[in-house]
């Protein structure tokens, strides 16, 4: 069967999730056919190393369902894979669609969002429609401690003011998604802080945010593994945007082949009439 091309494609990064699969694909399918784009779009796994049976239930899903692909990340380390930046980063460049978006695929994200996303972005215009959790969080005491003055750092250090940048539920145009340097471990988490500094134009927007119900965490988690790597990190992004250059460029076309001149014609000969008059070769004296 003849697939449209797709007008949406969405990217979840997958490691050792086998539980959450087939609830994830059903989620996605239901909130992408609420985008109004007529089936129009695609959906990729990216499994990253994962040791379960996560890339087999994807493969057992896709002969009824053409839209959704599967990708492999390759060289992974035994046991591990390679992090949510680099599964992105391969999801990106797979994907065919204008319009990219990203969700975890641990379920606490919530694929009914894309469509709310998608008006979003078309009645603002915004190049990136970023998702914030905030508001729908049950965090305990601690955790929105620490997550308040990692938004500090961040506004001090980056310049960054989006106040739920770790989440992973957005929509982009494809052109911010490919630019994005997201073969770097961590970039993820700097996913609007980078496309602000490229110019592209950010809005936030509340999501809604579920518990996890299988599985667990695989990116780490806890002050250690987050928040002071997070820390150097803002120090990298804020070296690349300080060093950052306009790529954007014109091809020129010579003035010469763009308009070229036009060869004025030679003069015709003039020959003497008997009268001593002259008169133009060819013409009546």
């Amino acid at each position: 069967m003849m697939l449209r091309p797709p007008q949406i494609s969405i990217i979840a990064p997958a490691h050792n999730e086998q539980d959450n699969v087939a609830a994830l694909v059903d989620e996605v399918q239901r909130g992408l056919d609420g985008c109004g784009v007529g089936g129009a779009y695609e959906f990729i796994i990216v499994d990253d190393g994962s040791t379960d049976q996560t890339r087999a239930r994807v493969h057992a899903l896709m002969p009824t369902r053409p839209w959704l692909r599967c990708i492999a990340m390759q060289k992974t380390p035994p046991g591990k894979g390679h992090g949510q930046s680099a599964a992105f980063c391969a999801g990106f460049r797979a994907a065919r669609a204008p319009v990219i978006g990203t969700l975890d695929a641990d379920l606490q994200n919530d694929p009914a969002d894309f469509p709310k996303l998608l008006a979003k972005m078309r009645e603002t215009h915004a190049d990136m429609v970023q998702g914030d959790r905030s508001r729908a969080r049950r965090d305990n005491w601690v955790r929105r401690r620490t997550s308040a003055i990692g938004r500090l750092f961040r506004r001090m250090i980056i310049g960054d003011r989006v106040r739920d940048t770790g989440c992973s539920l957005r929509l982009m145009r494809a052109e911010i998604a490919r630019r994005l340097p997201m073969e770097f471990k961590g970039a993820h988490r700097f996913i609007p802080a980078m496309a602000k500094q490229m110019g592209y134009t950010i809005v936030e927007m509340p999501v809604n945010h579920r518990a996890r119900v299988a599985g667990t965490t695989k990116y780490g988690f806890g002050i250690w593994q987050r928040a002071l790597p997070g820390l150097m990190d803002c120090f990298a992004v804020r070296w690349m945007g300080k060093r950052r250059r306009p790529v954007e460029a014109l091809e020129v076309p010579s003035a010469t082949a763009a308009a070229p001149t036009p060869t004025p014609s030679a003069p015709a000969p003039t020959v003497q009439t008997p009268e001593g008059r002259g008169t133009a070769a060819g013409a009546r004296p």
